[in-house]
């Protein structure tokens, strides 16, 4: 099959060099001079696991609109849908609350229906980016000509490991405007993988993948919760959490439930923001969304609170935070909770040094200090801290060292 991609920045690249991987011709068009450069010189600037060796051997041809229109039996549209740096987590929780950014994804898909309508040819245009329910109803579908044959795919994946995620999926979601293009795009699933392929209304659809992405911020939020309880009363986190997590049938899986720092990423805590603002335009009874946004900021203090006594206690040690990616081995930070924590402490006045092996061409030759571990790289388990410094461990993963205290949370209270 010929597969275009109407965009191919760090999640459309990743899915096109999977598809041709798979024995597809593709061919894909971005506006983004950097991407095209980085696409020509086959150098990703970016983490994602397996790309560059795939990027390495690609034939994936670069088009302007019309030919990609000519070229492609489907297109695949994987346009962002941002929230402004305020709605990513990054920050506090600011008051006012905002849907996401549709202006790029009504810009792209007005240009394609336009070249499609221009070709006097049917195409199948299965858009991916993430939208709040009832958007494509409302800002997408009257942009289109009835020539473009829509659906709604949305992707459970995660930067940093795109390529195993999309190839390996828990299930396909696809909602459905028109069922033969459905039925042509099931069929080409097929030659990816075996997985489920589950067909709904695009309202759902819009819904599930919020849905998906927020329940699992729920879940971190309460791992979290756990771990500040087990801190508190000499409990084991780890303990609590593996139980629970053997209750596959009436409670959950044990993906993302573990004590740690809060959700991050470009997905979780931006779309717990805007059902936030969705909440309040429906006038919902509670906004839920809210208390968990909330409840990862309060988490966040309590690892500065920490942070303080520990200052107090040991007589004005430096602050430093390991880590400022959003989770291990990727150099992505959006949404990382552990920038939320340099910027709270910097809100209380401290000055904040941070380091992380992703991001840092080199590493800092620190004093003793009073370090936090905001990201599980697993560099850090064998880091050699300055004797006297104090570590908070919120993963409970950082060995014991001579003349270092090492503070593993959710194992027992601080005295």
């Amino acid at each position: 099959m010929k597969v275009g991609f109407l965009g191919l920045g760090k999640l459309g690249l990743p899915v096109a060099l999977c598809v041709e991987e798979k024995g597809h011709q593709v061919a894909g068009h971005d506006i983004s001079p950097s991407v095209i450069q980085m696409i020509t010189d086959r150098t990703l600037t970016y983490e994602e696991h397996g790309a560059q060796e795939l990027l390495d051997k690609t034939q994936i041809k670069l088009m302007e609109v019309p030919e990609l229109v000519a070229f492609s039996d489907i297109i695949f549209v994987p346009i962002q849908t941002p929230h402004a740096p305020l709605y990513e987590g990054t920050t506090r929780l600011p008051d006012t609350r905002v849907d996401f950014d549709y202006e790029w994804l009504k810009s792209g898909l007005t240009t394609l229906s336009a070249e499609i309508e221009k070709q006097c040819c049917e195409k199948i245009v299965v858009i991916v980016s993430t939208v709040l329910p009832g958007t494509l109803e409302r800002d997408i579908i009257p942009l289109l000509h009835e020539n473009v044959k829509l659906c709604y795919n949305p992707f459970f994946i995660a930067m940093g490991t795109t390529i195993p995620d999309f190839l390996n999926p828990e299930f396909v979601l696809f909602g459905v405007d028109d069922p033969d293009a459905a039925n042509t795009a099931e069929a080409f699933y097929r030659t990816i993988h075996d997985r489920p392929f589950f067909k709904t209304t695009i309202k759902s659809a819009e819904l599930i993948k919020v849905a998906y992405n927020t329940f699992i911020g729920m879940k971190i939020v309460f791992a979290n919760t756990m771990m500040e309880i087990c801190h508190h009363t000499g409990a084991d986190v780890d303990a609590v959490t593996e139980a629970m997590g053997l209750a596959t049938d009436r409670l959950m899986s044990t993906r993302y439930l573990s004590g740690g720092m809060g959700d991050g990423g470009g997905c979780h805590p931006r779309d717990n923001i805007a059902l936030s603002w969705l909440s309040r335009k429906l006038k919902l009874s509670h906004d839920f969304f809210d208390d968990l946004m909330l409840a990862r900021e309060h988490q966040t203090e309590w690892l500065a609170d920490l942070m303080e006594i520990e200052w107090q206690r040991t007589g004005d040690l430096d602050y430093v935070i390991l880590g400022r990616t959003f989770k291990p081995e990727t150099n992505i930070t959006t949404g990382s909770p552990a920038i939320l924590l340099e910027n709270i402490l910097t809100e209380r006045g401290f000055s904040v040094m941070s380091y992380d092996p992703y991001l840092d061409e080199s590493l800092p030759e620190f004093p003793p200090s009073i370090f936090l571990i905001g990201t599980k790289h697993p560099q850090f388990q064998t880091f050699s801290f300055p004797v006297g410094s104090v570590v908070i461990d919120p993963w409970r993963y950082i060995p014991e060292q001579e003349g270092v205290e090492v503070i593993s949370l959710g194992k027992g209270a601080l005295e």
